[in-house]
């Protein structure tokens, strides 16, 4: 039973330099490794492979010869692929057990509403693949409360569209402030934690504090389901490679499984132990990140949070004291309940991610 990585996310988040570098690394390990490119975008390919979707299709003859643009000559060759998966199985049955890293697309519709990689990975488990979905996004994003909310909600959707094993992993790291200090610490990114901090960061933005209700039931789901939480990985750091394999290998049951040759390397047997591993998220931000105090921002948005939140409650007392007459009269003028609208954000963002078109 062959294992498998399946590695997506949006463009420029570095799918392939991450194919090229698994292939080296664990290769150079002893695990025998073969690269599928299934990007019918990708010519030049860092990596070598004896297979790849530009044999049976590509994107360029798909918009020259059925006048589609980029996105949806991408949506087609997947949907072609899906269509003939027999190619693909023929291809593979060459690999025997070899350990397999799939180089996917970076169109994100195919992760979030269309069907067609769904059905390609579902064929894939059928002829007996076990497959871990990684997930891809550029860490730079965690520089915009915006940006970070978008990126939790894609990671969330692609979750529940492919039901995978899944490993969510901020890449280059190293360059992680290049847009800009984080206003938190990094293991807040990586575990997602309280949203409600980053809610009002992204409130002091004049144009987001029009949407403060969307973005608190935005948030709300994210915090409901409990899936979502981040890798780090510098693909030129060893030992941060190291960690992501192991995460993918217990993801995807390869560090319970006995695949490999007898006879396998002293860092194989060593990764295969480490099962009880937790990332160290700290020492990734004291490598990569500008740090006298990692907590200095947290602290100073928590204070900031916290004042601002007794704010409002003190005059919500004061609003409360004015009578019942002018409560009667605020509800005539408004006859949607703070409760009521809060419902109906809460809804839409749940229709953000839940409802496919």
């Amino acid at each position: 039973m062959p294992f498998a990585q399946v590695v997506i996310g949006p463009p420029g988040s570095g799918k392939t330099t991450y194919c090229n570098g698994m292939y080296q690394f664990l290769n150079g390990m002893e695990r025998k490794t073969t690269v599928v490119n299934l990007d019918p975008a990708n010519e030049t390919l860092p990596y070598p492979t004896d297979i790849s979707i530009l044999e049976l299709i590509s994107l360029e003859d798909t918009m020259e010869n059925l006048q589609l643009g980029p996105n949806g000559g991408i949506i087609y060759c997947m949907e072609y692929l899906a269509d003939n998966m027999d190619w693909l199985e023929e291809k593979l049955k060459a690999c025997g057990e070899d350990y397999i890293v799939f180089d996917c697309p970076g169109q994100v519709e195919l992760y979030t509403h269309n069907d067609a990689m769904k059905r390609i990975l579902n064929r894939l488990e059928k002829i007996g693949y076990r497959l871990c979905c990684v997930h891809l996004v550029d860490s730079h994003y965690c520089t915009d409360a915006a940006k970070y909310i978008s990126v939790l909600l894609l990671s969330l959707k692609t979750m529940l569209q492919l039901e995978l094993p899944h490993v969510n992993i901020l890449s280059k790291v190293d360059l992680i402030e290049t847009y800009g200090r984080l206003p938190m610490s990094l293991d807040f990114y990586t575990n997602v934690a309280d949203l409600s901090f980053l809610q009002y960061h992204l409130n002091q933005d004049p144009f987001m504090a029009r949407f403060q209700q969307l973005n608190q039931a935005m948030c709300d789901l994210i915090e409901d389901f409990g899936l979502v939480g981040f890798e780090t990985l510098c693909i030129q750091d060893k030992e941060s490679v190291t960690k992501v394999i192991r995460a993918i290998d217990k993801a995807g049951g390869y560090v319970f499984g006995g695949l490999e040759e007898a006879n396998e390397s002293i860092l194989m047997t060593a990764m295969r132990a480490g099962s009880e591993w937790e990332s160290a998220v700290h020492d990734v931000q004291e490598r990569y990140m500008d740090n006298d105090d990692p907590h200095e921002d947290l602290y100073k948005f928590a204070r900031e949070y916290k004042e601002d939140k007794e704010d409002k409650e003190d005059k919500d007392d004061n609003d409360d004291n004015e009578g019942d007459t002018s409560m009667k009269s605020a509800r005539i003028a408004d006859p949607k309940s703070d409760e009521v609208q809060a419902g109906e954000a809460k809804k839409l963002a749940s229709s953000l991610i839940l409802k496919s078109p």
